[in-house]
C-alpha cells in the first residue's frame, strides 16, 4: 500500500468521527463557531479526501449568536444503522470556569448529503456525545454516550462515560443513566466511542486534554454496562512523552475497518512550530493503521507514538494539494448565496445581513458589528492548510469615517488576529490601516489596536489587498489595481514583518485547551456607524507555496 504524510484533513479539522458505508469513507469534524455546522469529507481510499457536506446549514437547527470563542459545534459522531445516517453534537454556550452549558442534540438523514432533519434535544449533562447501534442482541436498540460534567469536583470535573438507551421513535432517553467509565490517572476523559467486537463492547476515549497530554485510552467489557478494563498499556496513542515527534497532542480518536479487514484510527493531532510550540493550523485530522492481537486488544502498528506516515489503500495527489485556488462567488443572496464550498462566516444563521453574492461573481460584504464580535460580523474566510502562503482579494469600498472598515484579514478568534484594511479619517479621507488583537502583543487584552501609520489613498476605486506567510513570518501589502491589470501588478508592503504564529491556538486567548479552532484567512467588513455599508470584493485567491525551512511539507 501506497505510504502516505500525516494530516489527511490539514489545517482546523479535529475531533474526527469516522465512518465506512459499503466502498464510502466518512469523517465528521467539529466546526465550533464557524457556520454551517460539522464538515463531512468522503473518501475512497483514505488518503484523498473531499468537503462534501455541511448538514447543520438552516437557523432551526443551529444559531450560535452569543457564543464564546471555541464553543458552537463540539465533537460531532456520525454513524450508520443501516438505514439512515445519524449525526449527534454538542451545541457548548459556555465553556469556560466551573459550569459548562452543554447542549446535545441528533439529526439524521437517508442521504448523507441530506435533508438532515431538525434536531431532537437530548440532555446536557456533558459532551462529546456519540451514538452506538447495537444490533447483536437482535433488538438494535440505540445507546446514547457521553462524558458527564461536575461543577463540584474542582479541578476534577470531568466524572466519567455515562451510557443510556435512546429511543428513535420517541426521541428520548430512556431507562438508567450509569457511568460506566472513569477513566485513567491521566484524567479528563472524554470524546467516547462504543464498538462491538468478537462478544466483548470497546470503549475508546480522550484523556489528557487537548493539549500536549492528550491520549487515546482503550477499555472493554463483556456488558455494556461494564465493567470496563483498561488496555493494558492504558494509552494506545499518545505523543505525551515524546516531546520530538512530529505529530502532537495526539487523541479523541474513532475506528473504522476496510473491506478487506484493516482497521484504521483517525484521531486529532497537530503540528507545533516555532520554539514557543504553537499550532497555527489548529487540530488536523491523521490516521494510523492498527492491528488486533490474541488477547483482543489492539494496539497501533508503531506505536503509540503517531507516524508522520502511514500506509493506506491510496496515494494521496500532491499536485491537488499544491494547487493554488482563485475563488469566485455565485449569485444570489440569504440562502440562496453562493460561497465557495471552502469558506464559512461566524455563528449567525441570518446570511442575508451579512453577505450576498452577485451576478458577475463577486461577494458583498454588509457591514455589521465589529471584528471579534461574538453575535453578529460580516466575515468569510477559509482555513489556511499550508504553513506558508499567499493570499490576496480586490476590494471596492467607501468608507465614510473611521468607524467603517473593510478588508483582508488572518483571523484565529477576537483574541487574536491581523487585519489590513480600508478605512478612512474622521475628514473623510481614505486610507489603509492595519488592526490586530492587542493579545497579539505582550500585555495582552481585548481591544483591537492600530498598528503603525495609516496610509492614504484615493477617495475612489478599488484597491488590492494581499499577504504573504512564510512560517512565522507576515507580511501585507496593496496596490491600486485601476491603474494596471492585476495579475502583473507590483505589490507595495505595507507595515512591519508581523508574527504569523500568533494565529494559533495557544495564543486563543484562553486557559489550557481552551483554544479549538485553527487559522482562517479571508475577508470582512465592519459599519460601527450601523448604516450597514457595503464592501465588494471580486474575487480571492489562495496559492499554497513550498517553504524549504518547513519541516512539514516538503
Amino acid at each position: 500500500m501506497p505510504l502516505v504524510r500525516n494530516p489527511i484533513l490539514p489545517g482546523f479539522n479535529p475531533d474526527p468521527s469516522v465512518l465506512r458505508v459499503g466502498e464510502d469513507y466518512y469523517i465528521a469534524t467539529s466546526t465550533f463557531e464557524w457556520y454551517p455546522g460539522v464538515q463531512i469529507h468522503h473518501s475512497r481510499d483514505l488518503a484523498n479526501w473531499e468537503l462534501l457536506t455541511r448538514p447543520l446549514n438552516r437557523k432551526s437547527q443551529l444559531d450560535m449568536r452569543g457564543d464564546p470563542d471555541s464553543c458552537g459545534v463540539w465533537a460531532p459522531c456520525l454513524t450508520h444503522d443501516g438505514a439512515r445516517f445519524w449525526l449527534v453534537y454538542t451545541d457548548v454556550k459556555r465553556k469556560d470556569g466551573s459550569f459548562k452549558d452543554t447542549h446535545n442534540y441528533v439529526v439524521h438523514a437517508e442521504a448523507i448529503t441530506g435533508p438532515w432533519s431538525d434536531p431532537i434535544y437530548v440532555n446536557s449533562s456533558g459532551f462529546d456525545p456519540s451514538l452506538f447501534h447495537d444490533d447483536d442482541d437482535g433488538g438494535g436498540r440505540k445507546y446514547f454516550v457521553n462524558m458527564l460534567w461536575d461543577h463540584r469536583r474542582r479541578p476534577h470535573t470531568f466524572a466519567g462515560i455515562a451510557v443510556q438507551e435512546f429511543d428513535a421513535g420517541s426521541g428520548k432517553l430512556v431507562g438508567p443513566r450509569r457511568n460506566v467509565y472513569a477513566g485513567t490517572d491521566l484524567a479528563l476523559v472524554e470524546g467516547p466511542h462504543l464498538y462491538r467486537r468478537n462478544g466483548w463492547y470497546y470503549l475508546l476515549t480522550a484523556e489528557g486534554g487537548t493539549g500536549y497530554d492528550h491520549a487515546c485510552t482503550l477499555a472493554r467489557a463483556r456488558d455494556i454496562w461494564g465493567p470496563y478494563e483498561t488496555h493494558p498499556a492504558k494509552h494506545i496513542l499518545t505523543s505525551k512523552d515524546s516531546p520530538h515527534a512530529a505529530l502532537q497532542r495526539a487523541g479523541h480518536g474513532d475506528l473504522v475497518d476496510t473491506p478487506d479487514g484493516r482497521t484504521y484510527l483517525v484521531h486529532l493531532a497537530g503540528r507545533p512550530t516555532t520554539q514557543r510550540r504553537r499550532c497555527v493550523l489548529g487540530r488536523e485530522t491523521a490516521i494510523q493503521e492498527v492491528a488486533w492481537d490474541e488477547d483482543g486488544w489492539l494496539h497501533v502498528k508503531d506505536g503509540p507514538v503517531p507516524s508522520l506516515h502511514v500506509d493506506l489503500p491510496g496515494a494521496r495527489d500532491e499536485d491537488k494539494y499544491w494547487a493554488e485556488s482563485l475563488y469566485t462567488f455565485g449569485a444570489g443572496s440569504g440562502e440562496n448565496a453562493r460561497l465557495p464550498a471552502d469558506f464559512q462566516w461566524l455563528r449567525t444563521p441570518d446570511t442575508e445581513r451579512i453577505f450576498e453574492t452577485t451576478a458577475d461573481g463577486k461577494l458583498v460584504l454588509i457591514g455589521r458589528e465589529s471584528i471579534g464580535s461574538w453575535f453578529e460580523q460580516s466575515l468569510v474566510a477559509r482555513r489556511q492548510t499550508h504553513f506558508s502562503y499567499d493570499a490576496k482579494t480586490v476590494v471596492d469600498f467607501s468608507p465614510a469615517d473611521e468607524r467603517q472598515f473593510a478588508g483582508l484579514t488572518a483571523y484565529y478568534c477576537r483574541f487574536n488576529f491581523f487585519y489590513l484594511t480600508v478605512t478612512a479619517h474622521s475628514d473623510g479621507q481614505r486610507e489603509l490601516l492595519i488592526m490586530a488583537s492587542e493579545a497579539s502583543w505582550p500585555l495582552g487584552g481585548l481591544a483591537a489596536s492600530t498598528l503603525g501609520d495609516a496610509v492614504s489613498i484615493p477617495n475612489d476605486g478599488r484597491v488590492e489587498l494581499a499577504l504573504s506567510i512564510r512560517g512565522k513570518a507576515l507580511q501585507f501589502s496593496y496596490a491600486l489595481p485601476d491603474a494596471a491589470d492585476w495579475a502583473d501588478r507590483e505589490l507595495k508592503k505595507i507595515g512591519p514583518v508581523f508574527d504569523a504564529s500568533i494565529v494559533s491556538d495557544e495564543c486563543g486567548g484562553h486557559q489550557a485547551h481552551g483554544s479549538f479552532t485553527g487559522a482562517f484567512v479571508g475577508v470582512a467588513a465592519s459599519d460601527l456607524n450601523g448604516t450597514a455599508a457595503r464592501a465588494t470584493f471580486d474575487s480571492f485567491l489562495y496559492r499554497p507555496v513550498r517553504d524549504e525551512s518547513d519541516r512539514y511539507e516538503i
